[in-house]
Formats: C-alpha cells, structure tokens, sequence
C-alpha cells in the first residue's frame, strides 16, 4: 500500500498535468515522475517536443508542493530575461527574481532564473542562497561542449551541494547515454531520458528560382519526412554543374574549359524570392537563418524595395501601436541614428531583422510580434536558434556554410539540426518544414547528410583556469582538488577513450607474445621474417602505452602547471612540505572571471592604470573585454592624450610577459587584448549623445549595447574584488580609490539605451 507521502506526489503530477493543455509525452511523463522520486534527470530531445515542460513540473514540485527554492539557467540573457518573464506571469513577480550580469532583481525570491555563470560565480563564492536550494535547471546543457564558455556547466555539476537535484534538458545528442553516465557518476541518482520523436514532423525542402522541391520523397515521389532523395534535385544537381570541382566552375564564371562548352550557372534565388515563395505555399511565420548581420537588414530593405506586404490592415494597426510605444520616450535624433522609420515599415509589412546588432529593445518588439503572429518573417542570425521561444512553422537557412571569423565552413550536423529544430510549433501546427536555398554551391550529398542527422555528440571542453583552481584551492587541498577534476567530464571521455585504446593494445601485446614465440621456433630466414615483425609491432605497443600515459590524468596535469603558473606570480605560496595556499592577491583574483582572468588581477596589482579617469577606466575594461568579430579587424583608436596610451603600453607589456610564462608553462595562450572600441566607450562614458557616439564609430546600437554591458560586468568586478582586498588590508588606499573609480566609471556607462537594455 503506498505511503502518504507517494500519493500526495502522484496527486503533484496530476495535478500539474491537468493544468496543461496537451497531454504529457512518455518522456515527460517519466521525466517528471523521476523527480517525484527524487532523482536528478538528463532529457535529451529534439527541439519543439516540449522538454521544458519537465523544467515547468520541477519549479511547480519545489513551489506548490514543497515550498522549496529552485534556480532556473539559461546560458543566454534574452533566454533569461524570456524565462522571467513566463514565470512572474505563472507564480507573481513577488516569487521570482533574476540575475543576470547587469540585472539584480528579487535576489531573495524562491524562484530565481539566471545566467549560468552566475550560478557558477554563487557556488565559487559560497553563496548562502545555495543552503536552501532543492532544483537547479540547467537549460541547453549541451552548451556544454561550447569551447569559449562550456567549462561553466561542468564546473556547476561538479560543485552544486550533494543534495540538489539537477534538471538538464539537453537537445538530441549522440551520446548522451555516454554524458548521463558521467552525470551519474559524479551526482548520484540521474535518470537519462532520451526521445527522438519530433511531436510535429519535419519536411525538408529545397527552394529552386523555379519551385519549391522536396529533399525526400517517397516510392509514389510525394512529399516525405525522410528516405529517398528526390531524383528531380539529382537533375538539377547535374544541371547546374554542383558537383563539379570549384575550379571547374571557375572557368564557367568568365572562360571557357579546352573542348567544353561553359558552365550554366542557376539564378540566384533573391530574399524578397524566399519571401514569396513561402508566402505563397502557406509556410509563414518563417524564420529565414542568414549568417550575417547586414545581410538580415538588407533582405528587409529588399522586401520593402520590392513592395513585398504579407500583413492585413488590422494587423498593420496593431504592429503600429506596439512597436511606437517601444519608441515614444526617444528623441528625433535618437530615431534616425537607430533607424526607427525603416524598422518600423518592416514591422508594418510583417518583415523583421533579428541579430546582436540590434537595440535589445528592439529585438524583444521583434520576438513579441512574432509570438503573436504579427510579423510573419524574420531574417536572423544563428543565435535566435538557442532556446528563445520564437517556433515557427518553417525555417529557411539561406546558406551551408558560415564564416567563422577566419574563414568559411560548412555547418555541423549540430547546428543544422538547431536552426530547423524551430519548424514546426506544437499546438499549432500539424508540421514543421525546414527549407535549404538551392545555389550552385549546394552539395546535393552533403544536404542529404545534414538532414538525415539527428543529433550530434557533446564533446567536453573543461580546462583548469587561474581562477578556477585558485576558487578551489580555496575551498580544499590540493590531493583533493586533483580528485575532483579527475571527475570532469573532460576526463571521463578521455578515460572512456584510453579504454578503447587500451583493449586495442592488449590484443597487440597478445600478437606480440605470439610473433616472439614463432620467432623462437623459426630457424634461418622464417626466423628472420617472424622477429622482423615483432621489432614493428613492439614499436607500435611503446607508442600505444606512450599515448595511454599522456591521456590519462591530463586534466590534473595542466591543473598542475596552473598552480606552478601561480606560485611563481604569487597568487598562491607554499614550501615544499605544504600545501599551496591563496595568498591575498589570489583572493582577488578568485573575484575576476573570464578568459583574461590573470591579465586583469595583474593589471590590478602592479597598478597598470595609474592615471586613468574614470571615462579612462572605461575604455581600459572595454579593451579588456572586447573581442573582435574577425581576425583581421583593424586595431581601434585609443583615446587622446599620453595618460591613457601610457596605461595602454603597460597593460600589453604585462600581457606579453604573461603569454610568453603561459607559452613556458605549456599552457593555453590568450588573444591580445584589442583597443577596437575603447574610444568610442570613451566618449560614451564622458556623457556625449548616442547619436554621436554610434555614428563615430560606425557599429550598431546592439553591438554598442553588448560590448557596454561587458564593460560594466568587468568595471562591477574591478569594483568589487577591490572591495574585498581592502577588508583583507591589501594596499588598503590604493585599492579602496580603484573601487571607488570603477563605481564611478560604471554610472557613466550604465545610461541611457544602455540602462534602458538592462532588462530586454
């Protein structure tokens, strides 16, 4: 007879699932009834099949039913603020708070949603808010495998109290049996719930300059979610002259090839094309996936050159009122830097850009309008694919390849599978439709290959940092600091590999002691030939244990070259009998978190920006933080006068000395920090107009917006491990004065759109 307390969580769930307005999928229901028992869950699924919703029953289990705290991350901000905002309308905004790099809201609710780094940042910090905490979601845990921020999630599942349960929900990865083995290992109780069903199916579609094609058809050549490819793209394929050589179709462009006619290259399929075609075959709202920002806005301005109008008169009106309340509070000068009228006639027309260069603001009347079947077309970047509700009921990606700051190349099978993952929205449509933009420069093959892949491996990226290991160094000895990182999913994939090797090398080793034993039977030439062949393969089994060796303890290897790293810099001390210990420079650096954590706490302590003002200041963290789009980016304009080029030549001489002890260290080397937009962050933070400042530096307001908030996350961490130093009596008054000034830089950059950003 079941006990008092299962009957009331089987009552938790269904009453949860009686609130809903579809029935639960097999693996939500088993996601959520795993909760009830109190286990942790990985659920791996397709995009649009609603793993959120398992996320929904565990702020409902810890709310409703246990009167618990749970923390909700997303890796993104728009993510973050997204998630808010469902959740005040859900629960009440007493209940839930935020924490994002710039926003600080409701720090104390029970709900709280945030970004990943600040929930690493808590646990670093010991955080009180963590001795109640029940459920952490980690949302787009897969992220995981990102090389620039993924060691992040691993360092929460690795430090996260023994007690909280963890909510991951994950796209459909390949071995994702392989990342909930690792998460058991290292957690405890955690079920991996894996589903490949799609609740809507996906049609793949090829768009021509002539028609609209199925990728795959069936045995009748109708319309199918997979299988056979469609002879008629084989046709075009040979047509066009595809799958020729690139060299081949460069003679096609302007000469002729020896005894060939020339190549017949296919008309372009045009912007405002896609717009008509998918207005035509009923497939709007759409999404049109364009890598490149001045791509999306200039397939807006061809749309509005080229009349295309896919909104009713009803529609215009209701756009209108909305997105001219977003600009009511904005001067005529603040209009036309930003482009308000041509936003807003795209708006009317039901077209929109989506991309980082955006005004947040703007980008959330976007997604609004969007939602709400207003706007029925969004040219965007990749980054409207990671997690922003905005599903749609077709996808278009224009292109196969991207370029990726050096050069072009191809989309993975992962990224593929994001973008279309948007097609298809549940409750609304009966099918999802992913459509590739024929050009010459399509592999009908390669095609094929991306959209039968399913799913993609996670591939962990954790490496110590200096502040990582002097976080733990901390918290625990050494010994058990090298334990822990040996529970890295970094290692764990290392280790499941050095299995493989290592039982191909036991059958090796068994060949070996076969060919030395006919070696001993042989006589004269047999002999020969027999001991020639054990020399070969001995060579191979030494190279093969070599290879072992280096493989395993390898993250705990290079943890090690970081603590060496630090001791000769003086983060940490120790003799040769004892452990190595934070010194109180190294507390400050525990407070400084990014790729350049090392470079900023030594900028810190040999007083590198001595004579900065606080605008100076705020350039100096703009160069710090800033990272260039392109590697041929030229090198920005420093601000005038000798004080700030001084500090400047400082902090890069400090950045080739730490580099070269990195290099000697055998340890990853950092980009040179780039002055690209420490002017303009100059002029903003001395009070002149916005107008003036974009137009002087030639960026958009959304890039302006970002690369303002990083500036003051970085000025907010100046500040505050300053703070900390002058409690522990480290260079009390010069610190105590930096503090002072980074405040101070920091209320001349938060203003403005800037301010106004802070919760879009």
């Amino acid at each position: 007879m079941p006990e008092a307390g299962e009957r009331q969580e089987e009552r938790a769930l269904d009453a949860f699932s009686a609130r809903l307005e579809y029935p639960l999928d097999a693996f939500q229901r088993t996601a959520c009834e795993r909760l009830e028992e109190g286990r942790s869950v990985l659920v791996a699924a397709p995009t649009g099949s609603g793993k959120t919703t398992v996320a929904e029953f565990a702020v409902y289990l810890a709310r409703r039913e246990r009167d618990a705290r749970i923390f909700y991350t997303a890796p993104i901000k728009a993510l973050s603020n997204q998630k808010f905002r469902e959740l005040c309308d859900e629960y009440g905004e007493d209940e839930v708070g935020l924490l994002t790099g710039d926003v600080n809201l409701r720090s104390d609710a029970p709900i709280i949603v945030m970004t990943t780094e600040v929930l690493r940042n808590m646990i670093y910090a010991g955080s009180d808010a963590l001795d109640d905490l029940e459920f952490v979601v980690l949302d787009e845990v897969h992220y995981l495998g990102d090389r620039f921020r993924g060691a992040v999630w691993e360092e929460i599942i690795l430090h996260l109290p023994p007690a909280v349960r963890l909510v991951s929900l994950s796209a459909t990865v390949s071995n994702a049996e392989e990342f909930g083995d690792w998460m058991h290992a290292v957690r405890g109780d955690t079920d991996v719930i894996l589903s490949e069903h799609r609740p809507v199916p996906l049609y793949q579609h090829v768009l021509t300059s002539r028609a609209l094609l199925p990728l795959y058809v069936d045995r009748a050549g109708e319309l199918a979610t997979g299988g056979r490819v469609n002879p008629e793209l084989y046709a075009l394929d040979r047509r066009s002259g595809s799958r020729d050589s690139g060299r081949d179709r460069d003679r096609g462009r302007g000469e002729r090839s020896r005894g060939r006619p020339p190549v017949r290259r296919a008309r372009r399929v045009s912007r405002s094309d896609i717009a008509r075609a998918l207005d035509e075959t009923d497939l709007v709202p759409a999404i049109v996936f364009i890598f490149s920002r001045n791509g999306c806005d200039q397939a807006v301005r061809q749309c509005l050159m080229e009349g295309i109008t896919l909104t009713s008169r009803e529609e215009r009106d209701e756009i209108r009122r909305i997105a001219r309340a977003e600009v009511a509070g904005m001067s005529d000068e603040e209009r036309r830097v930003l482009g308000v009228r041509e936003w807003l006639a795209g708006l009317e027309r039901g077209v929109a850009a989506h991309h980082a260069g955006l005004l947040p603001a703007f980008k959330a009347v976007v997604e609004r309008l969007f939602q709400r079947r207003l706007v029925k077309l969004v040219f965007a970047t990749e980054t409207l694919a990671l997690g922003i509700n905005m599903p749609a009921r077709a996808v278009v990606i224009e292109r196969l390849d991207k370029f990726n700051g050096e050069q072009r190349v191809p989309l993975t099978s992962g990224e593929f599978t994001q973008l279309t993952g948007r097609a298809g929205r549940r409750g609304i449509d009966d099918e999802g439709h992913a459509v590739v933009v024929w050009s010459d420069e399509v592999d009908l093959e390669a095609l094929a290959h991306l959209a039968g892949a399913r799913s993609f491996p996670v591939r962990s990226s954790f490496r110590p940092t200096a502040n990582m290991t002097v976080n733990l160094l901390q918290r625990m000895d050494r010994a058990h600091v090298r334990e822990m990182l040996e529970l890295s999913f970094a290692q764990f994939q290392a280790d499941r590999a050095v299995v493989d090797q290592a039982r191909e090398l036991r059958k090796e080793q068994e060949s070996l002691a076969g060919y030395d034993a006919a070696a001993s039977r042989g006589q004269g030439s047999d002999r020969k030939r027999w001991e020639d062949r054990a020399r070969k393969l001995r060579r191979r089994v030494e190279r093969g244990r070599r290879q072992i060796a280096s493989r395993t303890g390898t993250i705990a290897r290079t943890f090690d070259r970081v603590v060496d790293q630090l001791l000769e810099l003086g983060y940490l001390e120790a003799d040769r009998e004892s452990d190595p210990n934070v010194t109180p420079w190294g507390n400050l650096l525990r407070r400084i978190y990014g790729e350049r954590d090392l470079l900023i706490a030594e900028c810190i302590r040999e007083d590198a920006w001595r004579g900065l003002d606080a605008a100076g200041l705020a350039a100096m963290c703009c160069v710090l933080s800033y990272e260039p789009r392109r590697d041929d980016e030229g090198e920005g304009r420093l601000p005038a006068g000798p004080v700030f080029a001084e500090a400047h030549d400082r902090v890069l001489d400090i950045w080739v000395r730490l580099d070269d002890l990195a290099e000697r260290s055998r340890l990853a080397r950092s980009e040179m920090p780039h002055a690209g937009l420490a002017m303009t962050m100059h002029a903003w933070a001395t009070g002149r107009p916005i107008e003036q400042v974009l137009e002087a530096a030639g960026i958009g307001a959304g890039d302006f917006v970002r690369w303002a908030k990083q500036t003051i996350d970085l000025l907010d961490q100046v500040a505050q491990a300053c703070e900390a130093a002058v409690i522990d009596d480290v260079d009390a008054e010069r610190l105590g004065a930096l503090a002072r000034l980074a405040r101070e830089a920091k209320r001349g950059v938060k203003r403005g759109i800037v301010e106004a950003s802070s919760s879009s």
